[in-house]
């Protein structure tokens, strides 16, 4: 359920403030919620079922709620696509006729992401099942790719997961999650397409696979070389075209840092007071406790990748310098 929130969150909207995301929460649980519903007038039984399970006064009958069966079928989609619409930013609305298509357009996102929502859940259980066959488990990365941004983040995890001694080979990710984001894309229309990389790529090594995905890295494998890829990656991400935060604000501060960060790559950072405006920041910004982490670590590994004199985001821990010079 969580992949499906971030893929519908990346592909529908791009980046969703971190304010806005109850919006996205309740456009999933509106479908899942008309899913139901549907079935209720599709099937009888169900409905016989929620019509004996839900409480109600005594004057109201069966056939009030077989109304209410109808009408939430008929116009839950509208209250889909006007959650749809408030998602983005104020910016990023569309106003006018745009605001009606996007109202209209539930008719089509809510049971689309109500069976995506199934599909997906049933994808995880089976990818989990084949994850315990082999002794591996997972582990996640949020990440909010930058528009146009995709290939050159899939470029640099590969450098430097090679440079791990990982030797990862690139290939297509598995159709089944593939096949959501371009759903969805063909459903949203012309402004999503353009959010949606080309492809979707799957990082192979042995006993690792490495799923890159427009809001989250998904990782797989032993123990050994899941914990390595992940210390690389995180290291490396630092300095590519992503965001480890979702709050406007805290991005913000993540750029000021990349910056930084790139500017002078090759002298010794301490006493000069270069993060001095970046520690003042971080003292007075209100974001959520793990978005304040990331930034500080972000800070921290900014200023030891300058000290030592080493290229943004190529050292991570246990990896020998002294073979790439």
């Amino acid at each position: 359920m969580t992949s499906a929130l971030g893929w519908a969150s990346s592909l529908l909207f791009g980046r969703v403030p971190r304010s806005h995301q109850v919006y996205l929460v309740t456009m999933m649980a509106l479908s899942f919620v008309w899913l139901l519903l549907a079935l209720g007038l599709l099937v009888p039984s169900i409905a016989s079922f929620l019509a004996s399970t839900t409480p109600r006064p005594p004057f109201v009958d069966d056939r009030w709620l077989g109304f209410a069966l109808l009408y939430g079928v008929l116009f839950l989609p509208l209250l889909v696509g006007l959650f749809g619409h408030l998602v983005p930013a104020e910016g990023r609305r569309p106003g006018g006729l745009g605001m009606v298509r996007d109202v209209l357009r539930g008719y089509a996102l809510t049971p689309l992401i109500s069976g995506l929502l199934i599909f997906l859940a049933g994808v995880g259980i089976v990818r989990k099942l084949r994850s315990r066959r082999h002794g591996w488990s997972d582990v996640h990365v949020p990440i909010v790719v930058e528009r146009d941004g995709y290939d050159q983040v899939v470029k640099d995890l590969e450098e430097v997961l090679d440079t791990a001694g990982l030797a990862p080979t690139a290939g297509n990710a598995p159709w089944v999650l593939t096949m959501p984001a371009r759903l969805l894309t063909a459903v949203s229309g012309e402004n999503v397409r353009k959010l949606r990389p080309d492809r979707l790529i799957e990082l192979r090594a042995r006993n690792l696979r490495i799923g890159i995905y427009p809001s989250d890295i998904a990782i797989s494998g032993k123990t050994r070389d899941r914990t390595r890829a992940r210390a690389a990656i995180l290291s490396r991400l630092a300095a590519s075209k992503v965001h480890l935060t979702t709050s406007a604000e805290a991005q913000k501060l993540e750029d000021q840092i990349a910056k930084l960060a790139a500017s002078n790559g090759k002298h010794a950072a301490g006493g000069d007071g270069k993060f001095d405006a970046v520690d003042a920041k971080l003292l007075e910004l209100a974001v959520p406790t793990d978005e304040w982490d990331i930034l500080y670590r972000l800070r921290l590994q900014a200023e030891r990748d300058q000290l030592i004199g080493a290229k943004p985001g190529t050292e991570f821990p246990g990896h020998d310098a002294t073979q790439d010079r």
